[in-house]
């Protein structure tokens, strides 16, 4: 009995050890990805002009307010009307995310962008909330600025039954270089491995 513990002990042990290493392993090889595949369209005028325009649009945005969004978002999910939820996945700048992730041959699984205040402006599925302000995709982008970059943990994913990584982005206006939102990239990790 011992002996079996002892087994799955160092088992489990060396698991962790291996999913460590593989998680920075995948931080590089989320990095390398986007640098290849994805920072030549990130800041593309489809994208920042839908999220310019959803900044004018919601500049007086209260707290309350994006709560009450958000709160709305969250009870459309998977209803048949979704009047908050279809102008974010049916958009001209949702389409040139949903070409993105056709053209990825199964790596995007998933992309969408978000304004200033960190809402939804496109996506290409939909998410379980409005609000991504309060979450590292969004302070670990827009609010750190230009050139900032989050690289999400691998996580198993049950709706689509992969691993997924995540790679956040902010995007600037090319003619200010001043921050306008961010956009999120989900990654299959096993067609990266």
């Amino acid at each position: 009995m011992h002996k079996v513990l002892f087994a799955l002990t160092a088992v489990a042990s060396l698991s962790a050890t291996t999913l460590s290493a593989t998680a920075d392993d995948f931080s590089a090889t989320l990095s390398n990805y986007y640098e290849t595949a994805i920072a030549h369209w990130a800041n593309d005028p489809a994208l920042i002009s839908a999220i310019e325009a959803q900044n004018a649009a919601r500049s007086g945005l209260t707290q309350a307010d994006i709560d009450a969004m958000d709160a709305e978002w969250r009870s459309e999910v998977g209803a048949a009307d979704a009047p908050i939820i279809q102008p974010v996945l049916h958009n001209d700048a949702a389409d040139f995310l949903r070409t993105r992730v056709e053209d990825s041959g199964g790596v995007i699984t998933e992309a969408f962008a978000m304004d200033a205040h960190g809402l939804n402006v496109a996506s290409t599925s939909m998410t379980s909330d409005m609000w991504q302000g309060d979450e590292a995709k969004f302070t670990e982008t827009y609010a750190k600025g230009p050139g900032a970059i989050h690289l999400g943990e691998v996580e198993f994913d049950e709706s689509t039954q992969t691993y997924q990584g995540y790679i956040s982005v902010t995007l600037t206006d090319p003619e200010t270089g001043e921050p306008v939102g961010a956009l999120t990239v989900g990654v299959n990790a096993e067609a990266l491995m």
